[in-house]
């Protein structure tokens, strides 16, 4: 009988990884090329770093305008739909069984939102935690409670 191929793609607004185990008690090993990184200045170092101001119709007070988007949110909605859009890919090439995103809470929503149908229905568990200053090595011991690896 073939062993299933679980996927863990432990990930942040910045920064993304692709473990994989390969059987139960095997162990876990960095899937090659699958490190991401995004450059991701605060936003105030992208754009402007005070709101813009506009003039009361009647008087002389003067408002604040709140930006339309958060430029660092809104670079790290667009990596999320990166990483999702690969994990769908690799899903199509049938290069892993089972998947397991980990993730902090709002990086978790914005993969779930993105992840194509053919990924979705190989999605074994989430995780909502931050992992990614966690050694691979020491990954399937945070992970345990979810999936057995």
């Amino acid at each position: 009988m073939k062993p299933t191929r679980t996927w863990i793609l432990v990930a942040d607004g910045g920064r993304a990884r692709i473990l994989e185990a390969v059987g139960r008690g095997k162990g876990v090993h960095l899937v090659p090329g699958s490190e991401k990184r995004l450059d991701n200045p605060p936003s105030h170092l992208q754009g402007r770093d005070r709101p813009s101001r506009v003039h009361e119709s009647v008087g002389h007070t003067r408002h604040a305008v709140e930006p339309r988007q958060d430029l660092h949110r809104a670079m790290e909605d667009q990596f999320a739909g990166q990483l999702a859009a690969m994990l769908g890919d690799y899903a199509q090439k049938d290069s892993y069984d089972q998947l397991v995103l980990v993730a902090p809470p709002t990086m978790l929503g914005e993969l779930r939102k993105a992840l194509p149908s053919s990924a979705r229905e190989r999605l074994a568990a989430e995780v909502d935690k931050d992992l990614t200053h966690v050694g691979d090595a020491d990954i399937p011991s945070h992970i345990e409670n979810v999936i057995a690896l």
